[in-house]
């Protein structure tokens, strides 16, 4: 489906801080859409972003089989030539392949699932429909980063990278609203950061070939990957890091030196990136680099790390037993 870019309609599930803090600022403000509307699990707070920004919050119309909360869902899809997510990623999954269904453009959060499986029927969704679809990892919109992103990958000549993304969501003294997660806590920082270093990585050094990881203290996972390119990398992500020990970093090592990413500004205006991207992927009919196939891919690796940390652990936990 391709519309005319300046009449694209957006609307916004999800209601906690993200979509308070991001999506919702971000939609209001761009010139280039309506930002038509607001559905939440709780009416409440869908009513309540709702009327912050002068839009329509949606509720009471048959929800989605095997998602709670999910009324209305249906009536907002009928409003909008697209959608934008700030959700959970296996409540985005089932609720985007709705979406494409209903012929809506997607404007998904990372991870798109933490299954394959999920991550999948929603690419596979967007391709019987033939809707656009962007995947918003912030680095990859960023002025600064996604600049920087293209210019190494030109560049080329990589010889490894070593990566780190640790967050102190849960240290003593901190009130970060997004420690009331319940699928980060879960999930961890493999889940909810790795992405976004996944995100750099792959345009640079080529598409992964292989992955080992291990588990390190609280929810941080080590990464070590194989590039298509015969580059190497290293990444280390968590979200339960010590205050001193949080920060972001990401440098790119072979015949041009050390190379350091440079910072990629605030969220808003990097969704606002993003939605321009879908709405360029939605005038040319063309893919965006970043799109719910490379979605797809995010979660493959992410899930084979997961079961290669899982089986590390498992293999020492035997060790131990056999020593003890």
């Amino acid at each position: 489906m391709t519309i005319p870019a300046k009449q694209l309609r957006i609307g916004l599930l999800g209601t906690g801080p993200w979509a308070e803090r991001t999506q919702a600022p971000a939609l209001a403000a761009h010139p280039d859409v309506v930002f038509a509307g607001v559905w939440g699990r709780r009416p409440e707070a869908a009513a309540a972003l709702a009327a912050v920004h002068g839009t329509t919050a949606y509720s009471g119309v048959e929800g989605v089989e095997g998602v709670e909360g999910t009324d209305g869902v249906d009536a907002l899809f009928a409003d909008c030539d697209a959608v934008a997510f700030a959700l959970p990623p296996d409540v985005q999954a089932p609720l985007a392949a709705r979406a494409a269904e209903a012929g809506c453009h997607l404007l998904l959060d990372k991870p798109v699932a933490t299954t394959v499986a999920g991550a999948r029927a929603v690419a596979d969704a967007a391709e019987r429909a033939r809707v656009a679809s962007v995947v918003f990892c912030t680095l990859r919109y960023g002025v600064e980063s996604a600049t920087w992103i293209a210019e190494q990958a030109a560049v080329g000549g990589w010889f490894t990278a070593r990566a780190q993304w640790l967050g102190a969501l849960y240290a003593p003294g901190t009130d970060n609203p997004y420690a009331a997660s319940p699928w980060r806590r879960e999930k961890g920082g493999l889940w909810d950061v790795g992405p976004h270093l996944l995100s750099v990585l792959l345009p640079v050094l080529g598409d992964v070939t292989e992955v080992t990881a291990a588990r390190g203290p609280a929810d941080t996972t080590h990464m070590v990957l194989r590039h298509a390119s015969g580059a190497s990398s290293t990444a280390t992500l968590g979200l339960n890091a010590p205050l001193k020990a949080a920060g972001v970093s990401l440098d790119l090592i072979g015949d041009q030196g050390t190379v350091a990413l440079p910072g990629w500004g605030d969220a808003v205006g990097s969704f606002g990136a993003a939605v321009d991207a879908l709405l360029e992927s939605v005038r040319t009919g063309r893919a965006h680099d970043c799109d719910v196939r490379f979605g797809l891919r995010l979660t493959e690796i992410l899930a084979e790390a997961e079961a290669a940390a899982d089986a590390a652990a498992d293999a020492a936990a035997d060790s131990r037993a056999v020593r003890g």
